[in-house]
């Protein structure tokens, strides 16, 4: 029976800098560089960096940042490829306490000039070969940041649009400088945007301790060995390469930059390099399991891959075992930091192979370790979980420290987020009785090509301002290769005549070309009583 009055436990003993430091996920860079400083951290065509380069290079941006007045609230945008710039702006700009903001490089440059402007950026990194797509958006945007060149030398070079490059801005850093941090984990240090449900991008915004929690799960989850070997076929702007720049760190591994995501490439790095392990959409699978003889080169080692985005299909998981990968089915979004549920191995399972296996593999899991508020599948007005029977669908709910902070300036889309004290997903699944769980839709018609989300809105909405179209909806129409494209369904008004080409031509104008529709087809939409389009028959039509 507890006793009236303060607690000692509380009373007496305080949080001091000797027992309380915040959580900072660029710690972990500080300590390989203090443990590993001879190790090979990052490998980039014929570059290579020590853990004490890369430590040392990270701070000198940091600090040259930190000289121009950047610091805690300011944002600074980064348009790269996988390159050591691109790792290293994952350390040195949230040393500073500014916000990291990794821009999409297959989007337009009207979205581009959105999330820039959205985003507030201060300083903008950015390679060059992406420097069509960024002039542009910098003529379209409101705000006017330092530009930084990033000029690769495994890249196809282009154009200088800003007033150094990196390599210049970096010199101008202390190696010294004792770089700030977050006075609070809670501090905001990545900003990723994601299109969501509708037309105009929404800004996740990260915070450190979810960021430090996130890598360690990664690391926990999949058993990372010491001194893994990494190869980033996975974007480092996908939800922060889903904490990995962070996650590596942490056991002394390598990184390996791949600009292109190519078949060749990818089995080239595999073997040159030893790679251990890698990440990427069903979509990666998919393109080494049906690359030609000619572009596959042998290994010995059995590469270890994280693989989410959709639900990846039994077959590929069979195909891509043959090859020699061991593959782990991971679950997870933008807002929450990547990957935070996996299909967890069972013992029971090791009997199984074939189809029966990739069954099992092919089910989004259970939370990680590090997601310790949970996940669960309710009903996502009344919370209540429904039953673990494999076929009463609900709502995939999360809560636990690896979640956004919210949306970034839209309070409206952060409160339907955590309605209920719970981050609602928007993908609907079923619960097992192992308690693993299976999506089996997804609730608000995101399309998911290659791993990136389309959002049916923002592709309908192009077609509607084409003046000879009366309606339109856009589903997921099944692909070989991109595992879904969207497909364009479209009444057109009377008299007007239009191809499909002119159709798809029209959207590669105003849209990026991923986001176009591969289909098109015309006539009446079917609709319900009240005039709402049932999404659901265009779907079977897609499908079929």
């Amino acid at each position: 029976m507890s006793t009236a009055g303060p607690s000692p436990f509380e009373t007496d003993l305080d949080k001091n800098p000797a027992n309380y430091m915040p959580m900072h996920p660029s710690r972990f860079l500080e300590r390989a560089a203090e443990t590993f400083p001879g190790r090979t951290a990052m490998i980039h065509g014929a570059r290579r960096f020590t853990y004490a380069e890369q430590h040392e290079r990270s701070v000198r941006l940091a600090s040259a940042l930190a000289r121009r007045g950047i610091g805690a609230g300011d944002t600074v945008a980064l348009m790269g490829s996988n390159t050591p710039e691109s790792l290293e702006a994952h350390f040195g700009v949230p040393m500073t306490g500014a916000v990291l903001n990794p821009l999409n490089i297959r989007l337009d440059a009207a979205i581009i000039a959105f999330i820039l402007d959205h985003g507030g950026a201060k300083v903008l990194l950015t390679d060059t070969e992406f420097a069509p797509t960024v002039e542009a958006a910098l003529g379209i945007a409101r705000v006017k940041p330092l530009v930084i060149d990033i000029d690769d030398g495994e890249g196809p070079g282009g154009k200088r649009l800003g007033e150094m490059d990196y390599e210049e801005l970096i010199g101008e850093g202390d190696p010294d400088y004792d770089w700030p941090g977050v006075e609070d984990e809670w501090q905001a240090i990545a900003l990723s945007y994601t299109s969501g449900t509708t037309g105009d991008p929404k800004g996740v915004v990260y915070h450190a301790r979810g960021a430090y929690m996130n890598a360690l799960g990664n690391a926990v989850t999949w058993a990372m060995p010491h001194r893994p070997v990494y190869l980033w076929t996975l974007p480092m702007f996908h939800a922060l390469g889903w904490c990995f720049p962070w996650s590596v760190a942490i056991m002394g591994g390598t990184h390996v930059g791949l600009r292109k995501v190519e078949a060749q490439a990818i089995f080239r790095s595999i073997a040159d390099n030893g790679v251990t392990h890698m990440c990427g959409a069903p979509i990666v699978l998919s393109t080494l399991i049906n690359a030609p003889e000619e572009d596959r080169v042998p290994f010995e080692q059995s590469v270890k891959v994280f693989t989410a985005g959709s639900a990846p299909a039994p077959a590929v998981l069979d195909g891509i075992a043959k090859l020699g990968f061991d593959v782990t089915h991971v679950y997870g979004l933008t807002e929450v930091f990547g990957p935070s549920a996996h299909c967890a191995w069972q013992e029971a399972w090791d009997g199984l192979s074939g189809d029966a296996l990739a069954e099992q593999k092919a089910r989004q899991g259970v939370a990680y370790p590090t997601m310790d508020g949970g996940m669960i599948v309710a009903d996502p007005v009344t919370l209540e979980p429904v039953p673990r029977d494999g076929a009463t669908m609900g709502e995939i709910l999360k809560r636990g420290n690896s979640i956004m902070k919210g949306y970034l300036k839209n309070p409206k889309a952060t409160d339907a987020a955590f309605a209920g004290g719970w981050f609602h997903t928007g993908d609907l699944a079923v619960w097992h009785p192992d308690g693993y769980v299976q999506i089996r839709d997804r609730s608000k018609d995101i399309i998911i090509s290659g791993g990136e989300n389309i959002s049916s809105i923002e592709v309908e909405a192009a077609l509607y301002a084409h003046p000879d179209i009366a309606e339109a909806a856009v589903v997921a129409k099944p692909h070989e290769r991109w595992e879904e494209t969207p497909c364009a369904f479209v009444g057109l008004r009377p008299g007007a005549a239009l191809t499909e080409a002119e159709v798809i031509e029209w959207c590669r104008s105003r849209l990026a070309h991923y986001k176009c529709p591969t289909a098109v087809v015309f006539g009446e939409l079917p609709k319900t009583s009240t005039g709402k389009i049932q999404k659901f028959r265009l779907r079977e039509q897609a499908a079929g």
